[in-house]
């Protein structure tokens, strides 16, 4: 006899999130799981040939065999590179103080 396992599906958008019980035969691959969950359907823009997958945050690829418990987390896109965000941060941070020494400066010369 096949034995089953229980794993979760999970999907999140800014907006919205969807967290799906699932029941596979030990052995499953996350790609197999995430086919059988049909989150698709409810979110369209998952692309099944071009996943991004984690276990707990911890990535995986597509043909990971699933484990009793586990949650895949079916990840985005990053809409912006983290290091570009810092430094745009950064030189904003940077602007910000530098202007209010020249606007300190200005009054004390007044």
């Amino acid at each position: 006899m096949t034995q089953k396992i229980q794993v979760e599906i999970c999907y999140a958008l800014p907006d919205q999130q969807k967290l799906l019980p699932l029941v596979v035969t030990e052995g499953s691959t996350a790609k197999q799981a995430v086919s059988q969950s049909g989150v698709q359907n409810l979110f369209p823009e998952i692309d099944l040939d071009n996943l991004n997958l984690a276990i707990f945050s911890a990535l995986i690829e597509p043909d990971y065999a699933l484990k009793d418990g586990d949650r895949i987390e079916i990840l985005r896109p990053l809409l912006a590179d983290p290091k570009e965000v810092r430094k745009r941060r950064a030189a904003e941070m940077k602007a910000k103080k530098d202007a209010q020494k020249i606007e300190k400066a200005a009054k004390k010369s007044a």
